[in-house]
């Protein structure tokens, strides 16, 4: 007997504005560049890319460009867009 799994869908997840604290601080306090990138694609996707391209000032082509994996965007970029998604980074001491 097989089972066949479904593919797994951050996006579906990502249904409140809770879920996307949650998600967002726990990939933060991770550090890892990359997963971070991923993480602010898929709440975009999450709140509708189009809107946020539009809140941003960018292109939706140059927002998916920039929150892929292995992309280098520059800060005020990463920074537009998390404008855009409604949420703000919170610093603390360690």
């Amino acid at each position: 007997m097989s089972v066949k799994l479904l593919p797994f869908d951050m996006v579906s997840l990502l249904d409140s504005d809770e879920a996307i604290s949650e998600y967002l601080s726990q990939v933060l306090d991770d550090g890892d560049s990359d997963e971070l990138l991923r993480a602010l694609g898929y709440i975009a996707k999450a709140k509708g890319m189009a809107m946020i391209a539009k809140e941003s000032g960018l292109g939706r082509e140059s927002l998916y460009k920039a929150l892929s994996p292995g992309s280098q965007p520059r800060f005020d970029t990463i920074l537009k867009v998390i404008k855009a998604l409604g949420v703000k980074l919170h610093v603390e001491p360690v």
